[in-house]
């Protein structure tokens, strides 16, 4: 059965009391309460630093079993070398991130390519070629010129998804390159409309039989944890 994973982009923001964090809880309790109430979580973190075992111990060992981590691939990887000549430093990527991976609470790992660099369907098919074969993988394309067919059937090679951006700078199309879709919500305000509209486009796609991350931002307020959680209500009382 497809399932629905929803969250926000990092979780450790005091910003979110007392609307979603009790006003008292400590912030090394944050994660484990966020996890009582959503179901997956896009670790930002992970594009500055490597994360260091006992880290990812700790979060593993505070959220429940089925509960899922996104990291974001290492800026050096996407943005100091662009893809080019990342083998090595992928490897080192993959290595720090695998306590996720060995305890089977990795989702897709989101590459988020700089606005800068222009679509090279050649260098996306040779990187994509040295990704372990075992993981789900979402690309992030802000440049316009990836957004086309030619693209679309490398990532459908591998059966990596196009993340879905929305923006105000730029809207992705809703090309299925996979067989799970990854949302990125990314616009100053949802409404409760808004909200309704993205749960019943989930839910198409999970009766499609398609796994569905959804992952609101807004780190100064609570407005994105607390849409991520009516969606997952609404989608949940379909």
């Amino acid at each position: 059965m497809a399932q629905l994973y929803v969250g926000t982009s990092g979780f450790a923001y005091k910003s979110w009391k007392p609307a979603f964090y009790p006003a008292k809880l400590a912030s090394a309790k944050f994660l484990e309460h966020y996890a009582s109430r959503l179901n997956c979580v896009e670790v930002n973190y992970t594009f500055r630093t490597l994360p260091s075992v006992s880290t990812l111990t700790k979060w593993v060992a505070c959220t429940p079993e089925g509960f899922l981590f996104c990291p974001k691939a290492h800026m050096r990887i996407t943005h100091i070398l662009k893809l080019r000549a990342a083998a090595e430093f992928t490897d080192v990527f993959f290595k720090a991130v695998d306590p996720l991976r060995s305890a089977r609470r990795m989702g897709p790992v989101l590459f988020q390519l700089p606005p800068t660099l222009k679509a090279d369907t050649a260098l996306l098919r040779e990187y994509l070629a040295i990704l372990p074969t075992d993981l789900k993988y979402a690309f992030e394309f802000r440049h316009s010129s990836w957004l086309n067919e030619e693209i679309y059937s490398v990532l459908r090679e591998r059966n990596v998804t196009l993340c879905f951006a929305e923006s105000e700078k730029l809207e992705t199309p809703e090309v299925m390159t996979a067989d799970f879709a990854y949302f990125r919500l990314r616009k100053p305000d949802y409404s409760p409309e808004d909200v309704a509209a993205i749960a019943a486009n989930a839910n198409e796609l999970l009766q499609r039989g398609h796994d569905v991350y959804v992952f609101f931002k807004h780190e100064e307020t609570p407005e994105g944890a607390l849409n991520a959680e009516l969606l997952l209500k609404l989608v949940r009382s379909h």
